[in-house]
């Protein structure tokens, strides 16, 4: 094995190389050393790596798992590990070490995944790109000029550029789907209570966060949901379970669907780019031509309200998390500690009441039930996942110091409402690298199902994966270049 096969396998194939003995989990921990060495000086992903466990790997104990030896990185925040740094891309949290590893890790470690280092993330994952004044900028692999998302910006470069295949990530409101669409790569966001949260977390931000991964095939994010879509005793609610693994969705027979699809912004006078409709346009004729029912229609609501409710979710969430940090790490939350979108955030947050709160669950709730009745007449929604495709660095970073928190919030959703929608109800939603621009940006569209309904997204993505194929699509800074 070289560079160049090491880049090309995902996941499922390296394991596989380990298990028949035709390469070791040792070379595949070298290949991912030299990689990060080729590339990262370029794009900024990768915070760290774990050089004292590839000296401790033993070849000769092969996991069983699906992912058997394969190198893989965790983002620097979320689920932790017991014993490495995860300073959530902040100064507030600079040298914080986890205390245990979270069931996720532990599912990770199962699945037998070589985690060898962590990757970038804004500051306490908030914004759509990853600059921040801790560890600076992650540039795109295929583009160092233009965003390549967030918050999983570090995982989506990595895995981009060749580094690992797959990579963690969480998504509270995208943070999967935006850097995954930005960086051309598979981003699901499972259904709420798929995947544990626990210990140290039950739910959320109202239920919006969930952890999960980065990918390249749809493979990888098949049998990585089969390994880690566990629950746990204890965790807030037990989700209906599949009736067969997801894997087996790869190559289930299909079936038609009935699918809504918008290029409506959701969102004030602004418009979704002429790029992205084209490619809109492109998976609607696809998806018509396999058989699916594909009707132009959207979900209606009151976007003005609903941003407000999502503003006030998101700061109560927040809020107890920097407090949480402030004291852990002994320090004081000012500017010092803090950028300064976050300190208008804290202090925005100090604010309201618990009137507020109650006030934008009761918002929350009338969304879903819009949603939940739209689902009554769709199998999926279909919509771009970003409206604009990658912008320039700094448009997104919390150090401006000339935007807010609530104005710092529009000007991400007027970019990503799609994503959010999700996250709010609950449901699965995947975006896929089905489309790129004329200046060789990747474009993602993404794929929103009824809640639980991930296998249906696992079938109609395997689909999509070899009617229109994005594999052979390489950044210009890659491993293999």
């Amino acid at each position: 094995m070289d560079m160049v096969e090491y880049s090309k396998c995902d996941g499922v194939v390296l394991a596989d190389l380990v298990k028949m003995g035709e390469v070791s989990p040792k070379e595949l921990a070298y290949f991912f050393v030299e990689a990060v060495e080729k590339v990262n000086p370029k794009i900024n992903a990768v915070i760290e790596v774990y050089f004292d466990r590839i000296e401790a790997l033993d070849d000769q104990t092969i996991s069983d798992g699906p992912f058997a030896g394969v190198p893989f990185l965790m983002k620097d925040i979320g689920a932790g590990e017991k014993g490495r740094y995860q300073e959530s891309g902040s100064r507030l949290m600079k040298g914080h070490v986890a205390e245990q590893d979270s069931f996720l890790t532990e599912l990770f470690k199962k699945a037998g995944l070589t985690l060898l280092g962590r990757t970038t993330t804004p500051e306490f994952a908030l914004g759509i790109s990853t600059e921040s004044e801790l560890v600076g900028v992650t540039y795109n692999p295929w583009d160092l000029d233009v965003m390549g998302g967030g918050s999983s910006g570090g995982a989506a470069a990595s895995v981009a550029a060749g580094i690992v295949p797959i990579a963690h990530g969480s998504d509270n409101g995208g943070s999967i789907r935006i850097p995954a669409s930005a960086c051309g790569l598979i981003g699901l966001k499972p259904s709420r209570g798929r995947v544990t949260l626990g210990p140290d977390i039950g739910e959320l931000w109202p239920g919006m966060l969930q952890e999960f991964v980065l990918s390249r095939t749809v493979r990888d994010t098949a049998f990585m949901l089969d390994a880690v879509s566990k629950p746990v005793l204890g965790d807030p609610f037990i989700i209906k379970r599949p009736v067969r693994p997801y894997a087996h969705e790869l190559d289930a027979p299909r079936k038609k669907l009935k699918i809504a699809w918008t290029i409506d912004p959701w969102q004030g006078e602004s418009s979704v780019d002429s790029e992205i409709v084209r490619c809109m346009e492109q998976v609607v004729s696809e998806c018509e031509n396999a058989g699916h029912e594909m009707v132009q229609d959207s979900p209606v609501f009151d976007y003005e309200e609903y941003l407000h409710a999502v503003c006030i979710a998101w700061a109560f969430g927040m809020y107890m998390g920097l407090d949480m940090a402030a004291t852990s790490m002994g320090r004081k939350i000012s500017e010092e500690t803090v950028e300064p979108v976050m300190l208008s955030f804290y202090e925005y947050s100090k604010e309201l009441t618990a009137a507020d709160m109650f006030m934008a669950e009761f918002i929350l709730n009338q969304f879903r039930r819009n949603f939940g009745k739209f689902f009554e007449e769709y199998d999926m929604l279909l919509t771009p996942t970003l409206n604009q495709l990658p912008e320039p660095h700094g448009k997104y970073s919390k150090m401006r110091t000339d935007v807010g928190y609530l104005d710092y919030m529009r000007l991400c959703e007027e970019t990503k409402v799609h994503t959010t929608a999700a996250n709010v109800t609950g449901q699965p939603a995947i975006t896929l690298p089905l489309g790129q621009s004329r200046s060789n940006l990747p474009v993602g569209i993404q794929f929103m199902a009824r809640f639980g309904e991930e296998g249906a997204l696992i079938r109609l993505s395997s689909s999509l994966e070899k009617e229109m194929p994005w594999h052979d699509r390489i950044p210009p800074v890659h491993v293999s270049r």
